[in-house]
């Protein structure tokens, strides 16, 4: 009789005792779960609320789609070997750490710089892009690279002045020498033999000097023909045409002439980007993003003085002495 009265008894101290080492047995995390900041000792209190400002996610957690990751370079030549504005393409679209992270886009003037945006695919896909590619396909590459040689060496004025108004006085004679060694012992900028000399090759325009003086957050506009551009770099514009070695040439035929041949080889150099552009789901948003974040990239290294030796910037997609403009007076 006694062992049926205590039989109960023995079931439900059982039973409170299974209840209770149960979250005994749960209190330990498993992977993949976060521990709410609650849970901590209170002696852990700073602990626990960097654990809930810094909250985890763990390989349970829903999936995070990574960003695309772009090519750290690209050959449009097929040699290759990047050349100097297709290993600068990872830059431009950050996959060289140091302009990685995200940019600030101000572009209130969003609808009409898209519709500028159509306007200028539609002259690309109709003009530009043929004719580059032709180019490309009919001229040997030596030839193209001593084009572009002659493009970049004969832009030094420019950079020099440039680099003079930031300050930036030693630069400005390395790319003097550079210009003077090539436009010598380069046969008038069509060899460079400076990047075997190790001179670095660098760009320098009045756009990036406003934002060296200063002049950072500027709204976003794309210009027809011009392409993207900001506020502050269409100001750039006016104080760098006049430098323009090639818009000194009173000859019309030949300064159109090379105006021309300029746009096409600046085109030629950037058919690597037009599979990335035409695959975007908005590419519009792409270029401008991607333009952006290389104009800034350049702006923040012309603070902090950072330039690669012997690498080449990437220009605007149309140089501003390229376009067959009047000459100012006329």
């Amino acid at each position: 009789m006694n062992v049926v009265r205590i039989l109960p008894l023995f079931v439900l101290a059982a039973t409170l005792s299974a209840c209770a080492a149960k979250p005994a047995r749960d209190s330990a995390p498993s992977a993949g779960t976060v521990v709410p900041a609650t849970e901590a000792p209170v002696a852990d209190a700073p602990l626990a609320a960097t654990a809930a400002d810094d909250a985890v996610v763990t390989s349970e957690a829903a999936p995070v789609a990574a960003p695309a990751t772009p090519p750290a370079a690209v050959d449009a030549d097929g040699d290759g070997t990047p050349d100097a504005t297709e290993d600068d393409f990872a830059a431009l679209y950050g996959s060289d750490g140091v302009s990685g992270g995200s940019t600030a886009v101000y572009d209130p003037w969003e609808p009409l710089n898209r519709r500028v945006h159509r306007f200028n695919v539609v002259v690309d896909n109709a003009v530009a892009r043929p004719l580059a590619t032709a180019y490309t396909n009919v001229v040997p590459r030596f030839a193209r690279t001593g084009v572009s040689n002659f493009f970049s060496n004969i832009r030094s004025p420019v950079t020099i002045v440039n680099q003079f108004l930031q300050g930036r006085p030693d630069d400005a004679w390395d790319t003097m020498g550079r210009f003077l060694m090539n436009s010598t012992l380069g046969v008038g900028g069509l060899f460079d033999p400076a990047s075997k000399a190790m001179i670095a090759n660098r760009k320098e325009d009045f756009g990036q000097t406003l934002g060296a003086w200063g002049w950072r957050p500027s709204r976003y506009v794309e210009l027809p023909f011009f392409g993207p551009r900001t506020v502050r770099d269409v100001f750039g514009l006016a104080g760098d045409i006049p430098l323009s070695p090639i818009r000194q040439i009173e000859e019309d035929k030949v300064r159109i002439g090379l105006q021309g041949l300029q746009l096409v080889d600046a085109r030629s150099q950037l058919l690597a980007a037009d599979d990335i552009r035409s695959s975007a789901v908005d590419e519009y948003a792409l270029v401008r993003d991607a333009w952006l974040q290389r104009r800034n990239y350049q702006i923040e290294n012309d603070l902090r003085g950072k330039h690669a030796r012997g690498k080449d910037d990437l220009d605007s997609p149309i140089p501003v002495d390229a376009m067959p403009m009047p000459q100012w007076g006329n």
